[in-house]
């Protein structure tokens, strides 16, 4: 398909000479000078077409209000700051839709800008490409202004309703830099990722930990209660104080799973590196197992072999078998979808990848 040209060749060539273009940059002032007056002409198209009467056309006009001169308005545009007038009428009746009246930005750039941010943008790095792309400078006072918009549609999200039932719902944490009272201090933000009956997988909500008690806990569950969850089958978590009795107290009918990457890395931490290779695959005899029972064969064939030279790792599986048992009443198929917070670390990656530069506040 042939492409249709906006203008002829002669008519470019005449644009050029009459504009005198000699480079991009010339180009690119000569188009914004174009956009103004386009802009220009919608603006008196519209009131034209409300007063009802063009320009010096009093023979036709039907109305006891008329043009009242123009005021300039500067606007944000894809081009950079632009300075349009606008036409007025003597009864200020007059409302225009291309640009409306406080309007000033007419490019998009507040979506721009908060997409930059979600992006894991500092405000530096923002004002510096919103410079680049519109030769303006904004402040960190307006980029805030601008940022925050997106609060109602975060606190909405947060305070949505949920599914009533859940199959597995994992609960990881984050650390994150957090400002606060001038100063920067270390808070772990946890997320609840959850598969419905369906197999869709959905990010629940987001809690910063306060303290890890059971208290604490119940108050996190209680809100996805509130929020419309009813029951829960299998929540898997990493080992975090308190929340054994949380589960029981608001979902008391829910399986809970311990993460054993977690108990697998923990070990391994102290172990050395020379027998990295032997303990690990000793533990596989624990985590692998088909029944419970022949992995607590496993557990004491690991405390027998590395008790002496490893106590504290040996320790590590020891203190969390339990925590871990579950997994052992499903098939390996089920297995595999409980025993480790996995999934929800790939949306924590994403997450680390989007805020590295930020620090919360």
């Amino acid at each position: 398909m042939e492409k249709k040209r906006l203008m002829s060749k002669d008519e470019i060539r005449k644009f050029i000479k009459d504009n005198d273009i000699k480079d991009i940059a010339g180009i690119e002032e000569s188009l914004k000078r174009m956009f103004s007056s386009v802009i220009e002409e919608m603006l008196e198209a519209e009131l034209e077409d409300q007063l009802g009467y063009t320009k010096y056309d009093y023979k036709s006009k039907m109305t006891d209000n008329s043009r009242n001169g123009k005021s300039k308005k500067t606007v944000m545009s894809k081009y950079g700051e632009t300075e349009i007038e606008v036409p007025r009428d003597r009864n200020s009746d007059f409302e225009p839709q291309v640009v409306k009246k406080r309007q000033r930005d007419i490019s998009g750039i507040e979506d721009r800008i908060i997409s930059m941010y979600a992006n894991g943008m500092t405000f530096s790095e923002i004002g510096n490409q919103i410079e680049d792309i519109y030769g303006a400078e904004l402040s960190n006072e307006t980029l805030s202004r601008i940022t925050d918009k997106i609060i109602p549609l975060m606190e909405e999200w947060r305070n949505r309703r949920l599914e009533e039932v859940y199959a597995i719902v994992y609960l990881d944490g984050i650390r994150y830099n957090v400002r606060e009272n001038e100063q920067v201090i270390n808070k772990t933000v946890y997320f609840a990722v959850g598969i419905d009956l369906g197999g869709q997988k959905d990010v629940l909500g987001m809690w910063i930990a306060e303290t890890e008690t059971s208290k604490y806990w119940a108050k996190v569950l209680s809100d996805l209660r509130n929020r419309g969850v009813k029951d829960i089958l299998i929540m898997t978590t990493d080992g975090l104080s308190g929340m054994k009795e949380a589960v029981e107290a608001i979902y008391p009918e829910t399986e809970l799973q311990g993460c054993v990457v977690h108990v697998i890395r923990n070990g391994m931490k102290y172990v050395s590196y020379k027998d990295l290779k032997e303990f690990s695959k000793d533990t596989k005899s624990i985590y692998q197992a088909p029944t419970e029972e022949s992995a607590r064969k496993g557990l004491n064939a690991l405390k027998e072999k590395w008790s002496e030279k490893y106590p504290l790792a040996v320790n590590v599986w020891e203190k969390s078998f339990d925590r871990i048992s579950t997994m052992y009443q499903f098939t390996p198929e089920i297995r595999k979808l409980i025993y480790t917070t996995n999934p929800i670390e790939s949306f924590n990656m994403q997450l680390r990848r989007k805020t590295k530069n930020v620090c919360i506040k």
